[in-house]
């Protein structure tokens, strides 16, 4: 035990010694590791946030059912409580038609004012949302076949399209993300190539003198591993200011609404974490595959 902790104390050790010893090439390996990184994390804060505005958006379809005129009030309760006891729906909040005139009053034209008391031309309504928002055009059908329901209002084709959209989205977002990772590993398995190339001689010294391939490999492989993290540290830190700068006039962009970014705490942490880890990964792994030219199994 001892002597394998001496042994990984001394690959490490020349590991550390070898990014100084190959300073150019070292800093071209740390330089694509951070400019990959920060493209993926650029990406993946986008995808993130993008995915929780949709599920805001998403969350935000609710449907509109307005009541009958002839509905009295034991109608109407018997309405909502047929609505109520549907399994996909969650809520079922009932709007006034003096609540509705309220409403338009305030966003379009004070002209609606006319309409107050016994003018309203306006209908009782209840908001309908739902435990799944994909389920929003099922429940609108069910309910539009109901007594004392006069129409049904979810966005129709407006939802449908927004929800296509959404999905869409989230599948060539998570499909650039997994190629970008892979352009990550190519690009940084050359650079670290080029680095093992230039010191093709000292491998073969190695090999003359008996060492074995996994002996060989750890240097190379803890060596892969630093420049990943080293190289993780400068898209961290941009990422963090960019998005804390980002989310600052998001959510003044947002304010009163019901959507929002994704709040720092966690998700920077959280971040920042994961690229480091894909860091260290890809600069290992890239310098495995990178060993296979020169150390045939």
């Amino acid at each position: 035990t001892d002597m394998k902790i001496r042994t990984m104390w001394r690959h490490i050790r020349d590991a550390v010694k070898s990014l100084f010893r190959n300073g150019w090439s070292t800093f071209g390996a740390i330089s694509a590791v951070s400019m990959v990184l920060l493209l993926v994390g650029i990406f993946v804060s986008l995808l993130f946030n993008m995915n929780k505005i949709a599920t805001d958006v998403e969350q935000d379809v609710n449907v509109r059912v307005y009541i009958d005129l002839a509905a009295d009030e034991t109608k109407t309760a018997e309405l909502k409580a047929a609505i109520e006891a549907l399994d996909t729906v969650d809520t079922v909040k009932f709007r006034s038609k003096d609540e509705e005139l309220e409403d338009i009053t305030k966003s379009v034209a004070q002209e609606f004012e006319l309409f107050k008391n016994d003018s309203n031309p306006l209908r009782d309504a209840f908001d309908v949302s739902t435990k799944n928002p994909k389920q929003t055009k099922e429940v609108a059908n069910v309910i539009e076949k109901m007594d004392y329901v006069a129409r049904v209002n979810y966005g129709g084709a407006r939802a449908d399209t927004l929800f296509k959209v959404i999905a869409t989205a989230r599948n060539v977002g998570i499909g650039a993300i997994s190629v970008l990772l892979i352009i990550a590993l190519f690009l940084i398995s050359n650079t670290i190539r080029s680095t093992i190339y230039a010191r093709k001689t000292e491998i073969e010294i190695m090999q003359l003198v008996g060492a074995t391939k996994a002996y060989i490999r750890w240097p190379f492989f803890l060596e892969g591993g630093l420049i990943g993290l080293i190289g993780s540290i400068l898209p961290i830190t941009l990422l963090w200011v960019l998005y804390l700068w980002v989310y600052k006039g998001g959510s003044d962009f947002f304010a009163g609404s019901n959507f929002s970014l994704l709040a720092p705490n966690p998700f920077l942490y959280r971040l920042s974490w994961a690229m480091g880890g894909v860091g260290i990964l890809i600069g290992s792994f890239g310098s495995i595959f990178s060993m296979r030219r020169f150390l045939k199994k």
